[in-house]
């Protein structure tokens, strides 16, 4: 079912990340962006091996686990495993080359959020990765856009697509950190999120992310 719908989506939104964990604040863009773009589909793709975070994560499989509890109840959101299952360090350029193959009629809209925009010259090829897609920065109130069109510019890269975002301000380390001294996750993240990371502890044992 979810294969064939990426295969006939003509407009399809890529979010990635860590996903460590995921909370409202990832889903709130996704939707945003669905229906600001009007998106067939986003793909949420959780990173295997990320080459700009560190090692003490969360397990690849957790993160996978929890990003499809995350997104389950919502019909135009789907999951890919396709950077966990990929061996080594996890390149959005790679991710969207194969995407590209895999769904060629579709056009791409690759989200991102406001910290990772001003970050992203200095990801491997960024202006290969711009070709590939359209690339949606999705900004907070008082973040400066003048800032990030120069940045980009100096860069020779077209400048994104701007998308205010929900003003949640939610980030996964505050999830946990919560999680970590045992407080509660209600409104964080959703329900089966948080009562997984309760069931299974990934925050609080010693061998959890940190």
């Amino acid at each position: 079912m979810q294969e064939k719908r990426l295969a006939s989506a003509s407009r399809l939104g890529i979010l990635g990340g860590t996903f460590d964990p995921i909370h409202f604040g990832h889903l709130a863009i996704a939707e945003e962006a669905r229906l600001r773009y009007a998106l067939d589909a986003v793909l949420f793709i959780p990173a295997g091996e990320p080459p700009h975070k560190p090692a003490e994560q969360a397990p690849a499989e957790q993160r996978y686990l929890m990003t499809a509890l995350a997104t389950a109840d919502h019909p135009d959101f789907f999951v890919s495993r396709m950077e966990i299952d990929r061996i080594g360090p996890s390149y959005t350029l790679e991710t969207l080359q194969e995407l590209a193959d895999r769904y060629p009629r579709a056009a791409r809209y690759f989200i991102i959020g406001a910290d990772a925009a001003l970050d992203f010259p200095a990801w491997r090829e960024p202006r290969a990765i711009a070709g590939l897609a359209t690339i949606i920065a999705a900004t907070r109130p008082g973040f400066d856009l003048a800032n990030l069109f120069a940045l980009w510019s100096d860069h020779d890269l077209p400048r994104p697509e701007i998308m205010p975002a929900p003003g949640l301000d939610i980030s996964a380390t505050l999830v946990r950190n919560r999680a970590r001294a045992g407080e509660p996750l209600r409104y964080l993240t959703p329900d089966p999120v948080a009562r997984y990371i309760d069931k299974t502890r990934i925050y609080r044992d010693a061998s959890g992310a940190g």
